[in-house]
């Protein structure tokens, strides 16, 4: 049977892959960007669908650190914005992260039930699916959603890990995926910038998170599942500037 790859979006989609599938959340702006780049900078990181469950779960961990946001704006009694960039700058990443989002981090708590669920972004696409190649024939490509949108950015990062897979001999299991691969095949790294999330971090003075991500493009060989609540590295997440200087230009 063909190896198959499938491309979706928002939290409702999560229950069509519960089962058979290998499931990747993709929040690039912010959630899956933030959550990444905390944990392979060694600060643990649990994505929660609501406030409530933020705050109780705060009560749960040892001096957390609550990260995040609704509907943009930093939720009240939080430390940090739902921020890649600020957390990056951060040094007390001995306090695990608790992060809430507007989208991502629902998604990301639809695919704890399933029977594997990874996160992705524009930083590890390449690696979170050369990782999954032989050990899932089914792959779906979760991209949050934004206002019951399916993003420019997400649909970007979906289409390009979906294209690792297929270049790995994995089918798109359907005309709307195999169309969006061929969508933005070949895009430039800041293609996506003219759309609404990246319109939204200039607006609200947020440009340092758009610097950010689109600084950091493919530059983690690093895998990252969700595990009990708990996003895990599940291989090490090496900076591409230092595996280019250990190991030479490939």
């Amino acid at each position: 049977m063909d190896d198959i790859v499938v491309i979706d979006c928002l939290s409702e989609s999560v229950a069509r892959y519960r089962s058979g599938y290998a499931v990747i959340v993709i929040d690039v702006v912010r959630a899956t960007t933030t959550a990444i780049t905390a944990v392979a900078m060694g600060r643990r990181c649990f994505p929660v669908p609501t406030v409530e469950a933020a705050f109780e779960l705060a009560t749960k961990l040892e001096d957390p650190l609550l990260v995040g946001e609704q509907n943009g704006v930093m939720t009240a009694g939080f430390d940090v914005n739902n921020s890649p960039a600020a957390l990056a700058a951060r040094s007390d990443i001995h306090r695990p992260a608790i992060l809430l989002s507007t989208s991502g981090t629902r998604v990301c708590h639809e695919a704890l039930q399933c029977e594997a669920g990874f996160l992705a972004c524009l930083r590890n696409y390449t690696s979170v699916a050369t990782h999954l190649v032989g050990k899932f024939s089914n792959v779906a490509v979760i991209g949050a959603g934004t206002r019951g949108e399916f993003r420019e950015e997400d649909q970007m990062c979906c289409a390009w890990l979906a294209g690792v897979l297929r270049d790995f001999g994995y089918w798109p299991k359907d005309e709307r995926t195999a169309e969006i691969i061929e969508r933005w095949k070949g895009a430039r790294t800041d293609d996506w910038i003219k759309g609404k999330s990246a319109a939204y971090l200039r607006k609200s003075g947020q440009i340092e998170d758009l610097e950010f991500i689109l600084d950091h493009i493919d530059d983690l060989q690093g895998a990252f599942s969700l595990r009990d609540g708990e996003v895990v590295m599940e291989s090490t997440a090496v900076p591409k500037a230092e595996r280019e200087k250990e190991f030479g230009d490939a």
